[in-house]
Order: C-alpha cells, then structure tokens, then sequence
C-alpha cells in the first residue's frame, strides 16, 4: 500500500531505533487512528454512565470467539462483531422496556455472556488458543487491518459530524431532547451499535482485559479539568493520543505488553488530573 510506505518513510526520519522495524511502525499508525477514536466514544460512555456496558461488550468477545469456533470460522471476528451488535441493541431494548436497574441487566448478561463463551471454548479445546485476546497484540496488526481502522475512523468522525449534538443533549437530559424531536432511542441505539463494532475490532490491539480502560481513562482524566463539551473531547483525544504513543514506545523499550503500558499511562495522566484538575479551572 502506497499510504503505508509514505508511512514508512515518514517515520524513519526520527532517529530512534524502533523507526527501523515495520511491526513498530505499524502499531504507531493503529494507535493514531484508534486512540482518538476512543476518545471521542470514551466522553459519551463516561457522560452516560455506561462503563460496565462497555465492559460487557468487551467480554461478549469470548463467546463472539466460542459461536466463530462451532461455525468453523477461521477468524472469528466477524461473529464476534455481530454478536456484540445483537448484544447492543438488546440491550438498549431492555433499558426502554425493563423495570429492572440497568445495573442488573447487565449484571445478568455479563455473567450469562462470559460463562456461555468459556464453557463452549472449554468444551472444544480451544480456550487456550484464543487467549491471546485477553491481553491483545499490537505489534503483530497489519497494513490489511490498519486499513480498516482508517475506514471506522471516517465512519465515527461521519457519525459524530451528523448525530454529536443529538447525542451531547440526550445525555444531558432525553427528556429535553425528545422536547426538541431528538429520537432519543435511535440516537442511543445507533450510538452503542457503532461503540460494539470498534471494541469488537480492536480487540485483538489491546486485550479484553484492558480494552475498557482505554475507552473511560481519557474521557475521565479530561473530565476533571473541562470547562466545555470541546474541551472534554479535545482533551481527552490529547490524553488517548499521548497515552497511545508513550505507551507503546515505553513498551519497546521495557519489553513490556503495549495494551498493558499504555493503560498505565493513562492512569498516571487520571491520576494527575484529578489531583491538579480542579485547581486548573479556579
């Protein structure tokens, strides 16, 4: 690919080391273009309160993993992606039509998610064979791969270019927003179904284990310091970014897992902003 060489080529101006393996060249570009995008979904996970929503989905993987495995899916992740997907709006119905707290809801699916998964992969022997998503690799992501996060970076930047202010007011308040024609429930449902896709996908980058730090850590570091929605989402793209590269380089040189390093960095960033944050905006 053309736009990978320039790639190349443009990093091995820098002269460090790690500019001279492709692996790290291409785990930098992935970073540049997930990090950012959660970012910008980690403000409305964290504005909504849907931490554990997020963690359920990321789990959903196992038995996205497990169903892959009793279709005979070489690479799983296609039902893995559908089934987050169903999982998503199931959700999201639930919350319309339930009485029950969201909190139990998702506390029923994450276990009954979770155990179905590991009970299939365990039944099949292949448990062991598909860990390497508990913790992810981002050195062995591909040119084919970058590529389609290129493409999901335009669809989330589209989406929050036609749906963001729809989605900013019916986090503030979906009464207001119902008030003013805002079809709360399409709004709420397209958001978690596009949320799904780009954790499903970038699993296999940072892990199942850690995938949900990334996506609440900026959001949450930015919200201690924000005057403004724009602040919150810049900051906490600035935040994702800085975390995103720090860690991986750190990590080459530590000989430490990527995903693991780079949540690290982005704690220590949490914990700065909120001992300083609140101090910042006096």
């Amino acid at each position: 690919m053309a736009i990978i060489e320039a790639w190349y080529r443009l990093v091995s101006i820098f002269p460090f080391s790690w500019t001279h393996y492709n692996f790290m060249n291409n785990a930098l570009l992935a970073v540049l273009l997930v990090t950012p995008l959660f970012a910008l979904l980690g403000t409305m996970v964290v504005s909504n309160r849907m931490v554990f929503f997020t963690d359920v989905l990321g789990h959903s993987a196992l038995t996205g993993i497990a169903i892959g495995v009793l279709l005979g899916f070489h690479d799983p992740t296609l039902p893995m992606i559908i089934l987050a997907v169903v999982l998503a709006v199931s959700i999201n119905l639930l919350k319309n039509i339930t009485k029950a707290s969201m909190d139990t809801v998702l506390g029923v699916l994450f276990a009954f998610v979770v155990a179905l998964g590991i009970v299939i992969l365990s039944r099949q022997g292949g448990f062991v064979k598909y860990t390497s998503y508990l913790i992810g690799d981002i050195l062995a992501v591909t040119p084919k791969q970058i590529g389609w996060f290129f493409l999901l970076a335009v669809v989330v930047l589209v989406y929050w270019h036609i749906a963001g202010n729809a989605m900013i007011i019916t986090s503030i308040n979906s009464s207001l927003a119902r008030s003013r024609r805002v079809n709360t429930f399409l709004i709420e449902t397209s958001f978690t179904v596009l949320l799904a896709i780009v954790v499903i996908v970038s699993i296999r980058l940072v892990g199942i284990l850690i995938i949900n730090s990334l996506l609440v850590l900026p959001a949450a570091s930015s919200r201690n310091f924000a005057r403004s929605m724009h602040s919150y989402t810049l900051g906490a793209v600035i935040i994702s970014i800085f975390s995103g590269i720090t860690g991986l380089i750190v990590s080459y040189y530590w000989g430490t897992a990527s995903g693991a390093t780079i949540v690290l960095f982005a704690s220590g960033c949490y914990g700065i902003a909120a001992l300083l944050g609140k101090r910042l905006i006096k």
